[in-house]
């Protein structure tokens, strides 16, 4: 688990896809500290397994799935990255919960300065739009950012200065790709809210001390909730 809080900027050394996966060698310091074999570490907000450590550098594999999803595989050799570590038991949470799984990807449309600030507006998907809310939480390329506008169409965040500087967002352009992870809350509620399916039996669920209580068939309701006290 991630927080979007990034670490460092790292550097793309190497990149090679055969088809739709391969592996991907970065250049870094800060998030080497303490790093072995096998940690993660979300690179533009994809989480990779580090297979390989150099003093300066780490390598991990990336599957084809994670080049289908993320705009991993158009980087090239010398791209700036946003690099952070998996988030410590003992460690501050200062953003949200990422999980470093990109749900798709971004169009960057503009950068707009406002004051101190810069406005960032991205185009995404309907499938991406419908999980983010006003306030709520975005990751975008392993950034957490706090959605200042949203429509069916582009969402807007404010970009202080102080990530603008310690990040890559800030260096995009006009059509742009970046990855997006939502809020994984919303994306839990969802599927609980959703009719349960039969079994073979052609039952919902099991129920009474089988099954830890009643199971709606249509799914997690209000009435439901309201019957159980909440």
């Amino acid at each position: 688990m991630f927080t979007g809080i990034i670490e460092e900027v790292g550097e793309i050394r190497g990149i090679s896809l055969t088809g739709t996966s391969g592996t991907i060698g970065i250049r870094a310091r800060k998030v080497l500290e303490g790093t072995k074999i096998g940690d993660s570490i979300a690179v533009n907000g994809v989480c990779l397994t580090v297979v390989t450590l150099q003093p300066d550098g780490f390598q991990a594999d990336v599957m084809a799935e994670t080049v289908r999803r993320s705009s991993l595989g158009i980087l090239r050799p010398g791209d700036r990255v946003n690099l952070e570590r998996a988030m410590a038991a003992d460690g501050r949470f200062g953003g949200h919960i990422v999980a470093g799984h990109i749900d798709g990807t971004g169009r960057v449309e503009s950068l707009v300065r406002e004051e101190n600030a810069v406005w960032v507006t991205i185009s995404a998907p309907a499938d991406i739009l419908r999980y983010i809310v006003e306030k709520g939480s975005i990751a975008i390329d392993g950034i957490s950012l706090t959605v200042a506008y949203v429509d069916d169409r582009v969402f807007k965040v404010s970009v202080i200065p102080h990530t603008g500087e310690e990040t890559t967002l800030l260096s995009r352009v006009p059509g742009d790709t970046v990855n997006l992870e939502n809020d994984i809350v919303g994306k839990y509620i969802e599927k609980l809210m959703r009719p349960v399916p039969s079994g073979p039996s052609g039952n919902a669920g099991r129920t009474g001390a089988e099954g830890g209580g009643r199971q709606q068939e249509g799914g997690l309701t209000l009435e439901y909730l309201a019957e159980m006290g909440f």
